[in-house]
């Protein structure tokens, strides 16, 4: 169902064949392992929880949610026994509208239905934390952007960044906020990586780094001057839609063809915000 590539030693990627090209991680100690986001859907999170425990054979210990969106998140309750760590704010986002999402969604999709809403019992809010598997550090530290609780998690002696939806093929803000965003990527352009692993999309390269963050903070400068224009000619929203994603440096083939729908979203977010 999903692809699993061994990135470093003891530093694994998965990514959905189903869901968007979601990702996930896992970090492999010498007595339990540490996985990172889980998958949208419960199948794949399984098969996940399944290679650790049998082909790496090692438990799980802690899982690490780089926000609340439940295709990172919903996962949680597969893995019995194992500690949820998190910002606080993704804590408090998950509690205020996990419950009711999840609902509709088991109503939607019968599937969900084994799925229960597991919250993290670690979280902080300001800083970063550390946490040591093996010989390997693990840095959590806040990228907002994306959404508020967005964070990121750098494998320290790898120089491997699990940058959660910090990093996209095409950067999404409907649900956080620009300026966020763009601060956050000038953060991570600033950490000298080896690899990316996006929270969706494949694995960026070293020599791809700073060359897809370049082109993210591209993308969202030329998605600002086209709504700022947009609403300076006193154009409608319906207008929006003229503004292709080629023309903002991307393309629209990029996650399974639904790099448009998060482009329009976009601009919709952006024209709300600046019409005003």
């Amino acid at each position: 169902l999903m692809q699993i590539e061994r990135i470093s030693e003891h530093v694994y990627w998965f990514q959905s064949e189903v869901y968007a090209q979601v990702t996930a991680g896992v970090i492999v100690g010498n007595q339990w392992a540490v996985v990172i986001d889980t998958l949208a859907i419960p199948e794949e999170t399984l098969e996940l929880r399944r290679f650790v425990e049998e082909e790496l054979n090692i438990p799980v210990r802690y899982i690490i949610n780089t926000h609340h969106h439940a295709d990172h998140a919903w996962g949680n309750c597969f893995f019995p026994g194992s500690y949820v760590v998190a910002h606080e704010l993704c804590r408090k986002e998950m509690a205020a509208q996990g419950t009711e999402a999840l609902k509709a969604a088991a109503e939607h999709d019968q599937q969900f239905k084994q799925t229960k809403l597991i919250l993290p019992q670690f979280t902080f809010d300001t800083g970063s934390i550390n946490l040591e598997v093996g010989k390997k550090t693990l840095k959590l530290f806040h990228t907002p952007g994306h959404s508020l609780d967005s964070i990121s998690v750098l494998a320290v002696e790898d120089r491997i960044l699990f940058a959660g939806d910090a990093i996209l093929p095409v950067p999404f803000i409907a649900d956080g906020d620009v300026e966020l965003m763009r601060q956050s990527l000038h953060n991570i352009r600033e950490l000298s990586l080896e690899n990316i692993i996006q929270g969706h999309g494949d694995v960026i390269l070293r020599g791809e780094v700073q060359d897809t963050i370049d082109n993210n903070l591209d993308y969202l400068e030329k998605t600002e001057t086209a709504v700022k224009q947009l609403i300076n000619d006193k154009k409608p929203e319906t207008a929006l839609s003229k503004i292709t994603i080629e023309s903002c440096g991307k393309s629209r083939i990029v996650l399974n063809g639904i790099a448009e729908e998060l482009h329009q979203s976009n601009l919709r977010t952006l024209y709300n915000y600046y019409k005003d």
